[in-house]
């Protein structure tokens, strides 16, 4: 009898979780940047919203909530609904976060459903127009002869740049000042009008302004040279063996969200960053398309987590 009920109360199950995707999504869907507008999360974030909402015929309406290094926008996803109605929008930050915060609000791994891992992209290190720089050998003699008066921005704490940029301080033996912003665009701003000296971010904030001449390309943190930025070298290069970080991009849905959701949503994305135009975007933007399966973004965001908590081990660095 006790089986017999459990067997029909896991077909019901499984009947109302069909049905739901075939009505999914009867209205908007809420896509959650943890980030300010501008920076290469919103980049994506809104490139693949429009592709779906252009799918399905339903609004995808993009929200940015900076802050906390993208933890505050991450709370509200893990605290939503699971009916695939708020999503978030996630980058390598997100698995940095848990190493280097001594506490955080959610279980990075457990309160979250991986849909889809986007794209990926190496980091760009730039300089100001006013700082006698032209590459990261140059950078690095005047932050030694200088120490503690060059400054370089973030998208904040945690994030994946600062980390880049004190691994990169550490092995050379120099000490730059961390400037935070809550966002990329906000600190490009800064590093525009030469308020700061340098600058970490994923390529597809800063790709535009190198091209242009507004600031100066020194490196990028792939194991090849960008084909959107040929002329700047990588970190291996430049003098920094075995040297190699990028920065991913995906989509997380909340803890629960039932299986049929999540394979509409990830065929969905999958078919988007697949199609011409976000294809393009990416690639001009320096970002490589992936798109895949939840089980391949999970376990990703698996191995991502546990090198990061290494990495930062053995780098020394104190949670705060």
């Amino acid at each position: 009898m006790i089986r017999a009920l459990a067997f029909l109360a896991a077909s019901f199950l499984f009947a109302s979780s069909v049905v739901l995707a075939q009505t999914y999504p009867s209205r908007h869907i809420t896509l959650i940047i943890p980030f300010a507008a501008g920076g290469s999360n919103d980049i994506v974030g809104r490139a693949i919203g429009k592709k779906l909402s252009e799918a399905w015929g339903q609004p995808v309406v993009v929200e940015n909530r900076p802050g906390a290094g993208g933890v505050i926008g991450a709370s509200v996803v893990a605290a939503a609904p699971p009916d695939g109605y708020t999503l978030l929008l996630v980058s390598s930050t997100f698995t940095i976060n848990p190493a280097i915060k001594k506490s955080m609000p959610f279980d990075t791994l457990k309160d979250f459903t991986p849909v889809a891992f986007i794209a990926r992209s190496p980091l760009l290190v730039t300089a100001s127009n006013n700082l006698p720089v032209n590459s990261m050998k140059e950078l690095l003699e005047i932050a030694r002869s200088q120490p503690g008066k060059i400054t370089y921005a973030s998208s904040g704490p945690g994030s994946i740049n600062q980390i880049s940029a004190e691994l990169i301080a550490l092995s050379a033996g120099v000490k730059f000042v961390h400037i935070p912003y809550r966002g990329g665009a906000p600190a490009l701003n800064d590093l525009l009008g030469n308020s700061i000296d340098a600058m970490f971010d994923a390529l597809p904030v800063e790709v535009g302004q190198v091209k242009s001449g507004n600031v100066i390309g020194l490196a990028v943190t792939g194991a090849q040279r960008s084909k959107a930025l040929p002329d700047v070298p990588t970190m291996m290069e430049s003098g920094f063996k075995d040297y190699e970080i990028y920065n991913y991009f995906g989509l997380l849905a909340p803890p629960n969200t039932p299986k049929a959701i999540v394979k509409a949503l990830s065929d969905a994305t999958a078919k988007a960053v697949a199609s011409p135009d976000v294809a393009e975007l990416f690639e001009k933007q320096g970002m490589t398309p992936v798109g895949s399966d939840p089980e391949t973004f999970a376990k990703m965001l698996a191995e991502d987590l546990q090198r990061w908590t290494q990495v930062i081990k053995d780098a020394g660095i104190t949670p705060q």
